[in-house]
């Protein structure tokens, strides 16, 4: 099969991907299933994993590559091992992120993302950048047939990790409170469908990008801001004192020091953006009795439940479809800003 492969960390990320003939996956376990990649949707851990940030977390003594990468996959079951009984082979689905055991106490909990054996496809080892992928039954969600495969690969990963955030947003915010959200583009935008459908909050969009305030307006956000070194002052007189909670998927170039700052007492800042440092005197933490915490993806429940709400209309992917062969031009076009939304890799 055809395979876009990794051989070497570049943190000035001149380093491409190699499209090269690699074997067939086979199915070693009984619970493995073997997925053709339909839609493999590009991620920026993918350029951080190229760039070599992951590499002391994922790759420590130096011998994951190379590999494959993609780990926002849908696709058509292709074959299944001996004990698989919820999946057949033809049946539509998505994967979730992790391959995990289901017997830790993570799994038992129903956080897929606290398994402490779990397999991450794309980040440890080969994912879909290629024409078919090796996952297990526990991570497969079924997708409705008239839910485009393509469109819905981002959801995998980033439209997961923005509905887990939304969604506990959701839950924090009060009727009519003020809910910011900053940064529209792959993820924030289906944050604000996901909160627009879950909660009755007044929505704050904030990005750079004159298309993203666009789109922001368009999917139902209350107020669109540009941003700038006075915004937590323009969002404290906006909302009359401050947010009840701030998602943050930027998280670097010094907004996540600007999203504390726009909090009302009692107020939480949801990180999920990463690659800056968060400094908060703790004082202002206990004075104004702020949550800060981070979200991490998403479990297997919440990706059925983001699969529904797509289903019925009430959140939409925004796109750019590039084949296999294509994928340099991609990342290329990811690192420059060339497009809205998120990237999907289709293999033929």
């Amino acid at each position: 099969m055809l395979a876009a492969r990794l051989y070497r960390y570049d943190p000035a990320m001149q380093e491409e991907l190699r499209l090269e003939t690699v074997p067939d996956p086979t199915i070693r376990q009984p619970d493995e299933v073997i997925v053709r990649i339909v839609g493999a949707g590009l991620c920026r851990t993918d350029l951080h994993i190229i760039e070599g940030v992951w590499r002391p977390i994922l790759d420590p003594e130096g011998k994951l590559l190379p590999y494959t990468l993609g780990h926002e996959n849908t696709g058509v079951v292709e074959a299944v091992g001996s004990s698989v009984r919820n999946v057949r082979v033809g049946d539509r689905v998505i994967c979730h992120p992790q391959a995990t055991c289901g017997l830790c106490l993570g799994c038992r909990v129903g956080e897929d993302m606290y398994c402490t054996s779990a397999r991450f496809p794309g980040l440890d080892s080969d994912g879909g950048f290629a024409q078919y992928l090796v996952t297990t039954e526990r991570a497969l969600v079924k997708v409705p047939e008239d839910v485009d495969l393509v469109d819905i690969a981002p959801l995998a990963d980033a439209g997961l990790t923005a509905y887990r955030a939304a969604k506990r947003a959701s839950r924090i915010a009060p009727p009519d409170g003020w809910v910011v959200i900053i940064g529209i583009g792959g993820l924030g935008h289906i944050a604000l469908q996901v909160l627009r459908a879950l909660a009755g909050v007044r929505i704050v969009a904030v990005d750079r990008s004159p298309l993203a305030r666009e789109r922001a307006g368009e999917l139902g956000a209350d107020h669109v801001l540009a941003g700038g070194p006075d915004l937590a002052a323009e969002i404290r007189e906006l909302t009359g004192g401050g947010a009840h909670v701030v998602l943050d998927f930027v998280g670097e170039q010094g907004v996540e020091q600007q999203s504390w700052q726009m909090l009302r007492k009692g107020g939480t800042h949801l990180i999920i953006g990463y690659g800056g440092t968060l400094e908060i005197p703790t004082v202002r933490m206990i004075f104004g009795e702020l949550t800060v915490a981070g979200s991490l993806v998403g479990n297997y429940k919440e990706l059925v439940e983001l699969i529904d709400l797509v289903a019925r209309g009430k959140v939409r992917v925004f796109t750019q479809r590039y084949t296999l062969q294509e994928i340099n031009r991609a990342i290329d076009d990811f690192k420059h800003g060339r497009y809205f939304g998120r990237a999907v890799i289709t293999p033929t």
